[in-house]
């Protein structure tokens, strides 16, 4: 029994769900972008980035309209249960955040330039929520996959801090950890590109409303 918590607070370990041992559904191809949704094989010279930022139908659609991005995909990372469901996720008890996994060729975009985007369309001082969406599943993250992506994160979170600060807006509660530890597991079909298949879906771009100093 969880006595006394709340969404809005990670699961320890004994509290998690036992999730599963594999993916029990199947991925085809990404219906906007053409290539496969499932990419744990990257394309020779292609870099991955792996983002949270609330909930993840509004943050595919528009990681895949950026020039340079191969292919997205989303799904539950920075938690403790494998291969989670959504309804598992939603239920506070996975420790995962709702999570969009992005391919991209750095000669076309950088790792930087997704930084970059990713600071704008959310707002990264909400702790676990964004805008009415409130639980541990919509909380701020990067997910760094080497150390240059670190030095990258880390350096572009404080300039940006230093501009909300510089404006009252509040301090920057991003998670900055290795992809590696935080794991990755891809959701569903049905969220894969999900408002590419329901147009006038759902979308929360809750922002600071700051654009990234130049």
């Amino acid at each position: 029994m969880l006595f006394g918590r709340t969404k809005t607070e990670l699961p320890t370990a004994d509290q998690a769900l036992p999730g599963r041992p594999e993916r029990p559904w199947s991925l085809g191809q990404h219906l906007v972008l053409g290539t496969p949704v499932v990419t744990d094989e990257v394309p020779d010279g292609m870099e991955v980035a792996l983002f949270g930022l609330g909930c993840f139908w509004g943050a595919e659609e528009i990681f895949w309209q950026v020039d340079g991005v191969w292919s997205t995909s989303v799904g539950y990372a920075g938690g403790i249960t494998p291969h989670p469901t959504y309804d598992e996720v939603c239920s506070g008890r996975t420790g995962h955040t709702e999570a969009v996994r992005i391919v991209f060729d750095p000669a076309r975009v950088t790792f930087a330039d997704l930084v970059r985007r990713f600071f704008e369309i959310h707002d990264p001082t909400q702790g676990m929520r964004q805008g009415n969406d409130v639980g541990t599943q919509y909380r701020s993250a990067v997910y760094f996959t080497s150390p240059e992506q670190e030095r990258v994160a880390r350096e572009l979170t404080r300039v940006y801090g230093d501009e909300l600060d510089r404006r009252g807006l509040g301090t920057i509660t991003t998670e900055i950890r290795p992809a590696e530890e935080a794991g990755y597991y891809y959701a569903e079909d049905a969220h894969q590109q999900y408002l590419a298949k329901n147009p006038f879906g759902y979308r929360c771009h809750a922002n600071t409303g700051v654009k990234f100093p130049a």
